[in-house]
């Protein structure tokens, strides 16, 4: 229980302190490069080497990879048929096709399931979400966009990401059944813990609502596929497909029923795919997952 009060308290004081203008409009931008550079990356060193190798794996991995496939086609098709601009085609992928699998999912996993189910989100996070939107996701941001994808530019920030190497070193660990010493475990323990309260702060910061706008109708089309068509995939293929259960198969359909992941909007409005759009999908997505992710639980819970 103290886990959803502080989660709902942080989305508060986000809220708060930008109506307020208690802090300055650069602290979105900087707790979420301390989150990056330093939270998530503790995050993996700790939980990684902890993680055993087996088949199993394999399912939280592909949520975004199979999620992000699907929006691309199902938003490529839909562009067509109805003669979207490419700048919106390549918002949608990006924005309802990619989750906020860290920010926000890190909180209400742990809420739900405690540190085993963050074993299984860091999964689908590195090798999945993270992976997703610095290669395809750039790769469909400069396709969609005026701009020329430089491929070894594109390399380079990969290999150099905090977070990958963390999780490189992670997985190095795991392989070789090693593990790090307790001090330093301990110490990766205490600045994984800052992941909730400084994510949630940023969220309810950023946390806008545009009631003028065109875009309604695709941020409804957008936000219908990312809340309930992604996670309704992921649950009918790995229970009925592949006959999952257990907490790893849970944790891999609250993941995929996230809200629009932070960094995609923003990538995608740096390259000129609808910001407004890009910025709405966030802001009214955030919020509404809550109810979502509750049904999502619900139906996992008598399924």
């Amino acid at each position: 229980m103290s886990s959803i009060i502080l989660l709902f308290l942080c989305l508060f004081l986000g809220i708060l302190v930008r109506v307020f203008k208690i802090f300055p409009k650069e602290t979105p931008s900087v707790l979420n490069q301390f989150l990056i550079y330093i939270s998530l990356p503790a995050m993996a060193l700790y939980y990684l080497p902890k993680v055993k190798i087996s088949y199993e794996l394999l399912f939280p991995l592909g949520v975004a990879w199979i999620g992000f496939g699907v929006a691309a086609l199902l938003f490529i098709g839909l562009g067509k048929l109805f003669k979207w601009s490419r700048s919106l085609t390549g918002c949608l992928i990006l924005t309802a096709g990619l989750g906020n699998t860290s920010f926000v999912g890190i909180p209400v996993i742990e809420a739900l399931y405690g540190k085993e189910g963050l074993k299984t989100l860091i999964l689908v996070d590195l090798p999945g979400t993270f992976m997703v939107l610095s290669t395809l996701g750039i790769l469909v941001a400069a396709t969609y966009s005026r701009g020329r994808t430089n491929l070894k530019e594109l390399g380079f920030r990969i290999v150099k990401f905090p977070p990958f190497i963390a999780f490189c070193i992670g997985v190095c660990m795991t392989i070789l059944s090693l593990n790090f010493p307790d001090v330093l475990n301990s110490v990766f323990e205490k600045l994984a813990l800052t992941i909730t309260p400084l994510a949630l702060v940023s969220v309810g910061y950023q946390l806008k609502i545009e009631k003028k706008s065109k875009h309604w109708k695709f941020l409804g089309i957008g936000l219908f596929y990312q809340l309930m068509i992604w996670p309704a995939i992921i649950f009918l293929l790995y229970k009925y497909g592949f006959n999952q259960s257990g907490i790893q198969f849970e944790v891999s359909v609250m993941e995929a029923a996230m809200a629009p992941m932070i960094t995609a909007a923003i990538v995608s409005a740096s390259y000129g795919l609808k910001p407004k759009l890009s910025s709405m999908m966030v802001g009214i997505g955030i919020p509404l997952s809550f109810l979502t992710l509750a049904f999502w639980y619900w139906i996992l819970q008598i399924s």
